[in-house]
C-alpha cells in the first residue's frame, strides 16, 4: 500500500537529526496553527527540504515556507523583498525571497516575526480563504540530496 503524504513527510522529516527534526515537526504544527486553510507543498529537493505554505495548489501562490538543510531551518517569505522590515531581521538579497533564520521554537513567537507573518498574509494574492483545512501536497522529491 503506497504511503500516505503525511507519512511520506514524516520520512523526510526523519533523515534529520533527531534535533533537527524536533525543531522542523514544532515549527510545522506552529506553521499549521498560524495557516490553518493554507495547502501545505512539500519539496524533497537536492539542496532543501521544504515545506511552503500556499493559498491555492500553485508553488507561486506560496506566502512563507519552512526550508531545512544540515545547516539549519528558516523561514522563509515568498515575497519577503516587498515586505516592510523595521526590525531588520530578513536576510538575503535576492530580487524575491527572503527569510529569517529560526534556531529554537521560540524564534516563532518573537513580535517582529508575527509582523512579517502578518505583513506576508495581507499581501496574499488570492487571499488564504477563511473556512476548511489546507492540503498535504508531496510536490517533487530529488533522488539525490545534499547530506541531511
Amino acid at each position: 500500500m503506497p504511503e500516505t503524504p503525511e507519512q511520506q513527510l514524516e520520512g523526510f522529516v526523519a533523515i534529520f537529526s533527531p534535533t533537527m527534526g524536533k525543531l522542523i515537526r514544532e515549527c510545522r504544527s506552529v506553521m499549521r496553527k498560524r495557516f490553518p486553510t493554507a495547502n501545505e507543498l512539500v519539496y524533497d529537493n537536492y539542496n532543501f527540504f521544504v515545506i511552503g505554505y500556499c493559498t491555492t495548489e500553485r508553488p507561486s501562490d506560496s506566502v512563507v515556507s519552512l526550508a531545512a538543510n544540515s545547516k539549519g531551518l528558516g523561514l522563509h517569505f515568498y515575497h519577503g523583498a516587498t515586505l516592510s522590515d523595521p526590525h531588520g531581521i530578513l536576510q538575503g538579497s535576492g530580487n524575491q525571497n527572503r527569510f529569517v533564520r529560526l534556531d529554537g521554537i521560540p524564534a516563532l513567537s518573537r513580535p517582529e516575526v508575527q509582523e512579517l507573518l502578518d505583513a506576508a498574509e495581507a499581501q496574499a494574492d488570492p487571499p488564504f480563504v477563511t473556512k476548511g483545512r489546507g492540503k498535504l501536497i508531496i510536490r517533487s522529491i530529488s533522488e539525490k540530496q545534499r547530506p541531511r
